[in-house]
C-alpha cells in the first residue's frame, strides 16, 4: 500500500465526513502507535471533503483503533450451537451455504431464505446482495438495519413527495432562518452537521433554533425555544402547530393550488388541534406551542430535521408526513435553507436505499409492489419476466417470527448486530437459537450474534475494501482501501457474487472488482429520482465527493444542491401529498402497572452495539457504564438516590443500571443507552425492554418507547464515580466471550 495519505469517509453515523487516513510510519517522522504501543493509522478530518469541512469527532478520530482489535480472520464453521467453532476454509464454509440454500429451495422454497444487511455495507455490497437475492433467487427477503432505523423516512418521503431522498443539502443549515429539531439529538448523534448549524446560529442572533425532544439534550440546550413534549405526542404538536398556521394565514396558496394535493382533507383534521388541546397532550405551555408557530410561519427559510425520535415509532410515517405537512402548506421547499431534512443513522444508509437494500425496495428508488420497476429490473439483470417476487419481502422482524414458525431454513446475517439491536431481545435470541441455519459475516468476533451462527464468514471492513458510500446531503463519496485485510478476510460483495457464480448465476457476477460492479449498478438509476449515471470510481477519484443527481453526459458538476426546485414532484400527476393523520400516541402507554415511558438512544462517544467503540480505550473511558435517566421527582417518590442501582421491567423482560437523577429528563420519562448488549455488560440490554409494535406503512419497531416499572436496589450500594470508571475499563480490558461462544481456534 503507498504510504500517501488516503481520502475516504467515515463509517460511522449518516453525517458522512470526510477522512484523510495515513500509514503510522512516514519519512522522517516517528511512527505513529496506539496506547499499548502498536502501530496504528493517523486518522484526521479532510478539509477538503464538502460535507465535514475538516471537522471530526471523537468516533471518528478514533477509529483506527479498533482495526485489528478482535478481528474474524478466517472461515468458522460447526453443525450445532452446542459445539465449538472450528477453522475452516473458504471452500468448505462457501460449499456448506451452496449446498444449505439448495436443500432450503427443495424443502421450503426460496422463501425459506433470508438475508439481513447492514448500513455498514458499502454501496456495491448492497448491489450485488440484492442482484443474488432479489434477482437471481427470486425472493425480496432482504432487509437492513435501515428498516430500525429509517424506514418511516423512506415511507414517508415516497408517500408525500413521490419519491425517498431528502430534498436538502448541508448548506442548508447555514442558510435557513429557522432550524426545526425533533426526535434528533443532533450534538450527540450527528455531531459535524450540529457543528455547522451551530455555529451559523451563534453568529446570526435573527436565527431561530427549535427543539422538540422529550430530554433536555445537549442540543436542547443550544435552542431558542425547547418544548419537552411527552413521548408519542409529536403528530399532536404537528398538527396543533398546522393550526395555528391555518388560522394566521401563514399559508402559500398558490403553492398549495397549484403543486400539492389532499389539503382540504388535512385541514379537516387539524382543525381537531387547537391549542389548549395540544399543549396539555404533550404536556407544553400554550405561549411554547404558540411561539413555535409563529417562528415557522414569519420565517422565510423553515428547515426541519429529524432522526430516530421520529422514525422509531408505531406511526413513524404519519409523523414524518405530517411534519412534512408542514413544509408543503408553507412551501418551505425547494429551495435555499427550507425543506424536511432526515438525519440517516448508517453511514451508507443512503446508498442502500438506493440500492434497493430493504424487503420493499428495488434498486433506483423503485418498489417491489410495482410491476414496471419489477420488468425494469428484471431486463436490466437479463432475467426472466416475473422472476422478481412481486411480494414485499420478509423484514427484519419477520424474519424472527419466521425462524420461530420454522418457515425460515437459512438467515444471513452480515456487519450488524441484531442480537443486540432487534426488539423484544429474549424473543429475538430464542428465535436465533431455533435457526437451522445461520449465517454470520463480520469483521469482529466475538459479537453476541455470533452465537447464534452455525458458520462465520470474515469479512473486509473500512479502509480494507473500495466502494462508495452516500450521506445523508446525496453526497457519493469513493471510500478506497488503504490496508490488506487480515488473514483471509474478503469485501462482503466478493462473498456474495462468488456464492452467485456457484448457484449457477455466472453471467450474473462477472465482476473482476467493485469499480465494475459500480459502474453497472449507477446504470439502473438512469432518469430516477438519484440518477447517478454521471458517477464512476474514476470520476469520484478525480473529482471528489459528488452531490447526486448526477446524470450521465455532463461535464460539470450540478451547481442545484436541492430537489424539486421547480415545485413539481414524482408523483402521477407532478404534486406533492398532504397527509390527513391523527395522532394515535404510543403502542404501549403507561398504566399503573408499567407505569414510566422508557426511551433508548445513544451517547456521542458510542456506535450501535460497540462492536467498535468497545473496543476503543479513549471512548470506553468516556462512557464506561450504561445508565438510566430519572427525573428528581420521580426519583424522590421511589427513594432512589444517584448511583442508586435501579431493576427496570417491561412487560417483555429486565435490565438494571445505576440512575442518573437529572432534570434533563421529563418526570414520568426515563432513558436508556442502547449499546450495551450482554459481551459489554450483565444485564444491561435496552432492547430486554422494549417491542416490537411497528408502523403499518414502514414496518419500523417503536424502539423509541415502551411502558416500564422501576425497583430501586439499595442493597447493592452506590457506585462512585471512580468505581464506575474502573469498571467500564475491566469490561474492555477483561472482555471475554459468553460460554455459547467458542474460544476462536
Amino acid at each position: 500500500m503507498s504510504t500517501q495519505p488516503t481520502k475516504t469517509l467515515c463509517p460511522y453515523c449518516g453525517v458522512g465526513c470526510g477522512l484523510e487516513v495515513s500509514p503510522p510510519a512516514q519519512p522522517g517522522k516517528a511512527t505513529h502507535r496506539d496506547s499499548q504501543g502498536k502501530p496504528m493509522w493517523k486518522v484526521q478530518g479532510d478539509r477538503t471533503h464538502p460535507s465535514s469541512q475538516g471537522m471530526v469527532c471523537v468516533k471518528g478520530a478514533t477509529i483506527a483503533e479498533a482495526l485489528d482489535k478482535d478481528r474474524l480472520k478466517y472461515p468458522m464453521v460447526r453443525a450445532s450451537l452446542d459445539e465449538p467453532f472450528r477453522r475452516a476454509t473458504w471452500e468448505e464454509a462457501l460449499t456448506l451455504i451452496v449446498d444449505r440454500i439448495q436443500t432450503v429451495q427443495t424443502t421450503l422454497g426460496s422463501e425459506g431464505i433470508c438475508m439481513y444487511g447492514s448500513g455498514q455495507f458499502q454501496t456495491e455490497d448492497y448491489y450485488i446482495a440484492q442482484k443474488l437475492i432479489k434477482g437471481c433467487l427470486g425472493i425480496n427477503n432482504f432487509d437492513a438495519n435501515s428498516r430500525l432505523c429509517m424506514s418511516s423516512a423512506v415511507a414517508g418521503y415516497i408517500q408525500s413527495l413521490g419519491s425517498d431522498g431528502p430534498p436538502t443539502c448541508y448548506d442548508d443549515l447555514e442558510q435557513t432562518d429557522c432550524a426545526f429539531l425533533i426526535g434528533t439529538n443532533t450534538a450527540e448523534c450527528h455531531p459535524i452537521a450540529f457543528n455547522r448549524l451551530r455555529k451559523y446560529h451563534k453568529k446570526n442572533k435573527n436565527v431561530k433554533l427549535i427543539v422538540v425532544d422529550p430530554r433536555r439534550t445537549t442540543t436542547a440546550e443550544a435552542a431558542d425555544l425547547y418544548l419537552g413534549i411527552r413521548p408519542g405526542t409529536d403528530i399532536d404538536l404537528l398538527n396543533g402547530i398546522g393550526y395555528l398556521l391555518m388560522e394566521w394565514g401563514h399559508l402559500n396558496s398558490v403553492f398549495i393550488d397549484e403543486c400539492t394535493s389532499g389539503f382540504p382533507d388535512y385541514a379537516e383534521v387539524i382543525r381537531h388541534y387547537p391549542p389548549q388541546i395540544v399543549a396539555e397532550r404533550c404536556g407544553i405551555r400554550i405561549d411554547e406551542l404558540e411561539t413555535a408557530a409563529r417562528y415557522w410561519g414569519e420565517s422565510q427559510r423553515v428547515l426541519s430535521l429529524w432522526s430516530m425520535g421520529m422514525n422509531q415509532s408505531s406511526e413513524g410515517t404519519a409523523k414524518v408526513r405530517s411534519l412534512i405537512n408542514l413544509h408543503l402548506m408553507t412551501a418551505q421547499i425547494g429551495k435555499p435553507g427550507a425543506g424536511p431534512f432526515s438525519l440517516t443513522g448508517q453511514p451508507n444508509a443512503m446508498g442502500g436505499r438506493e440500492a434497493g437494500g430493504l424487503a420493499n425496495l428495488l434498486p433506483g428508488y423503485r418498489l417491489v409492489k410495482n410491476p414496471e420497476h419489477r420488468r425494469d429490473i428484471e431486463q436490466f439483470w437479463g432475467l426472466p419476466e416475473g422472476r422478481i417476487a412481486p411480494e414485499i419481502g420478509l423484514t427484519a422482524w419477520d424474519m424472527i417470527t419466521g425462524l420461530e414458525t420454522g418457515n425460515v431454513g437459512l438467515l444471513w446475517v452480515a456487519a450488524t448486530n441484531p442480537a443486540v439491536s432487534m426488539p423484544d431481545i429474549e424473543r429475538t435470541k430464542a428465535a436465533l437459537r431455533r435457526s437451522p441455519f445461520t449465517v454470520y459475516q463480520d469483521a469482529y468476533y466475538p459479537t453476541e450474534t455470533a452465537a447464534y451462527a452455525h458458520v462465520l464468514l470474515p469479512a473486509a471492513q473500512w479502509g480494507e475494501k473500495t466502494g462508495t458510500m452516500t450521506n445523508s446531503e446525496r453526497v457519493v463519496t469513493l471510500c478506497p482501501a488503504f490496508r490488506e485485510p487480515p488473514g483471509q478476510a474478503k469485501p462482503d460483495w466478493e462473498i456474495f457474487a462468488e456464492v452467485g457464480r456457484r448457484l449457477g448465476f455466472a453471467e450474473q457476477f462477472p465482476f473482476e472488482n467493485s469499480a465494475q460492479v459500480y459502474g453497472e449498478f449507477v446504470q439502473i438509476t438512469r432518469d430516477r429520482v438519484c440518477d447517478m449515471t454521471g458517477l464512476s470510481h474514476d470520476r469520484l477519484a478525480e473529482q471528489g465527493p459528488t452531490q447526486w443527481p448526477y446524470p450521465g453526459g455532463q461535464n460539470l458538476p450540478l451547481t442545484n444542491k436541492r430537489l424539486y426546485t421547480d415545485w413539481r414532484f414524482p408523483t402521477p400527476d407532478g404534486r406533492a401529498r398532504f397527509g390527513a393523520c391523527h395522532a394515535k400516541g404510543l403502542a404501549e402507554p403507561p398504566d399503573p402497572n408499567y407505569p414510566f415511558v422508557l426511551t433508548t438512544g445513544r451517547l456521542y462517544g458510542h456506535w450501535h452495539t460497540l462492536t467498535r467503540t468497545g473496543r476503543i480505550d479513549k471512548i470506553v473511558k468516556m462512557h464506561p457504564n450504561p445508565f438510566i435517566e430519572i427525573h428528581p421527582r420521580d426519583a424522590k417518590k421511589l427513594d432512589i438516590v444517584e448511583g442508586m442501582r435501579i431493576e427496570v421491567r417491561s412487560r417483555r423482560g429486565m435490565a438494571r443500571f445505576p440512575a442518573k437523577v437529572t432534570q434533563a429528563i421529563a418526570p414520568g420519562t426515563v432513558f436508556v443507552p442502547m449499546h450495551w448488549g450482554e459481551l459489554w455488560g450483565d444485564q444491561t440490554e435496552a432492547n430486554a425492554l422494549t417491542h416490537p409494535e411497528a408502523c403499518p406503512s414502514s414496518l419500523q419497531p417503536e424502539l423509541k418507547a415502551c411502558a416500564v416499572q422501576l425497583i430501586p436496589l439499595p442493597e447493592e450500594g452506590t457506585l462512585s464515580e471512580t468505581e464506575t470508571i474502573e469498571q467500564g475499563d475491566s469490561i474492555a480490558i477483561a472482555f471475554a466471550p459468553r460460554s455459547a461462544i467458542a474460544t476462536r481456534s
